[in-house]
């Protein structure tokens, strides 16, 4: 496991835009060095439909995540994976073996909705 991060402003956090998306589309991303999936997921109206990559594949199937909640940064620069362009980070957490588990999202979170 990972040591406690230091100890940072609130304002420091509220500059973090996690909001809660509904898994449009998942597909395979074998070109990705490790494996992962490709999400396509919907943020609604402010943010939109954006694209991510996440390493997932251990714990889901493509099927699994579609109509799925997550929990996402929304506001970092686009990051290029291999022929991919990431535009949000999908959060997780580790499992016993360090491979990824999704963050929970409550069914009744609305779509959109910016974590506080």
């Amino acid at each position: 496991m990972a040591a406690p991060a230091p100890l940072i402003a609130f304002d420091d956090f509220v500059k973090v835009d996690i909001r809660v998306g509904e898994v449009v589309r998942a597909e395979a991303f074998p070109e990705a060095r490790k494996p992962a999936y490709k999400l396509t997921i919907d943020f609604g109206d402010e943010v939109g439909i954006k694209r991510s990559s996440a390493q997932i594949t251990r714990h889901y199937t493509p099927d699994e995540l579609a109509g799925r909640k997550v929990a996402a940064v929304v506001n970092f620069p686009p990051r290029q994976i291999g022929p991919f362009m990431s535009e949000v980070l999908t959060l997780g957490f580790p499992d016993a073996d360090g491979e990824v588990v999704l963050a929970s999202v409550d069914p009744q979170a609305v779509i959109g909705g910016r974590l506080f």
